[in-house]
């Protein structure tokens, strides 16, 4: 028994390195493209209690290159400065408009229903949601663009380069590229019509317009909590083509700044990752964290040392690939196993036995 699992880790440590090198080999980022169009472009941002970040990304908006757009955030019933700092905008920028949440009906994820409202407003051609904490460069909307029509694409999804700035966040932050680079070739995404193999990222979401709405995806995941991949996966069923890429130093974000912040955020959606199911989500942690034992004790020393190299590699290159730092990806590959646990354990928990909060709301 020990010796069939200690095959199987080593197997499955095989196949993370050969979807890694996947992820390596093939494009997964945005391309960049020199032509420019003129089709207008609706940018979408949901915003609740977002004084800190609301800035900064309308900055990056009015410095866009791509001459058709309009802009429009939606005040999710913020209590701090977030419509103030958006309605000095709109004096600055005409294309800049604010809308007030009137209240979340009953049935709806406040994040679900400000997206579906946003859309119902919109005029564009093409619909980008874009979160308040994701920071772009001035080429990033006419680069979605180009990628959308050159391969008739309903959706496009980037898991932005993420900012990491404190141990607390270099010991969390990583995972989500690990899980993701690891069992995933994001090529086949977009190459395939198989709605398991999809995933997404609410933070940047680019939409053909008279795609979504055909089918409202966010009223019919409405109270989803992981509305992205569930979207994802709606649009491949449909028949519609998704694309699912990491972000380069022109598609950023700092989602958290904490370890604490870090943990509630992730034990939200990382079960996702694995068809929302707790056992393969802990399964995934076991092979990865204590797979070395009966590989180690089982097999001979050269395939525990190809097991290693293989277990190392896969760090390696994923780290490349999201653009991380490897030193630290490295250095503290034990306290993020411990906080990817964390991240299972209070998923379970929130699921089960507790309510789960998130800016100031209770989630069911």
């Amino acid at each position: 028994m020990i010796l069939f699992l200690a095959y199987a880790v080593l197997a499955f440590t095989l196949i993370q390195l050969l979807v890694a090198i996947v992820n390596l080999c093939f494009e997964t980022n945005l391309p960049v493209s020199e032509i420019v169009r003129k089709d207008l472009i609706s940018v979408l941002i949901p915003a609740r209690n977002e004084e800190k970040n609301i800035g900064n990304v309308l900055e990056d908006l009015i410095s866009q290159d791509y001459p058709n757009f309009e802009v429009i955030a939606f005040n999710d019933q913020s209590d701090d400065r977030t419509a103030e700092i958006v309605t000095e905008y709109t004096i600055r920028d005409k294309r800049i408009q604010l809308y007030n949440s009137s209240g979340l009906p009953e049935g709806w994820l406040g994040k679900n229903f400000a997206c579906h409202s946003l859309a119902e407003k919109a005029t564009g051609k093409y619909l980008l949601f874009l979160d308040a904490d994701v920071r772009i460069g001035n080429k990033v909307i006419n680069r979605a663009l180009s990628f959308s029509t050159t391969y008739d694409l309903g959706l496009i999804s980037i898991f932005p380069k993420q900012v990491i700035r404190s141990h607390g966040e270099r010991i969390t932050v990583p995972n989500m590229n690990f899980i993701l680079a690891s069992l995933l070739p994001l090529v086949l995404v977009r190459k395939t019509n198989f709605s398991s193999i999809a995933a997404a990222n609410g933070q940047f979401m680019f939409f053909e317009c008279e795609k979504y709405k055909s089918l409202w995806p966010h009223e019919k995941m409405k109270n989803e909590k992981v509305e992205d991949i569930s979207i994802a996966r709606a649009y491949k069923k449909k028949g519609l083509k998704v694309a699912c890429l990491l972000g380069d130093d022109m598609i950023t974000c700092r989602m958290y700044t904490g370890f604490y912040e870090a943990v509630k955020g992730f034990s939200k959606n990382v079960t996702a990752f694995f068809g929302n199911s707790f056992v393969l989500a802990l399964l995934f942690w076991l092979i990865t964290s204590f797979g070395f034992i009966p590989v180690l004790l089982k097999l001979p020393l050269a395939l525990f040392f190809i097991y290693l190299i293989a277990y190392m590699l896969v760090r390696i290159i994923i780290s490349a690939v999201s653009r991380q730092n490897l030193f630290f990806n490295l250095l503290y590959i034990l306290p993020l196993q411990l906080s990817l646990f964390l991240f299972i354990y209070n998923s379970f928990l929130n699921r089960y036995f507790r309510k789960f909060e998130w800016k100031g709301r209770e989630i069911d």
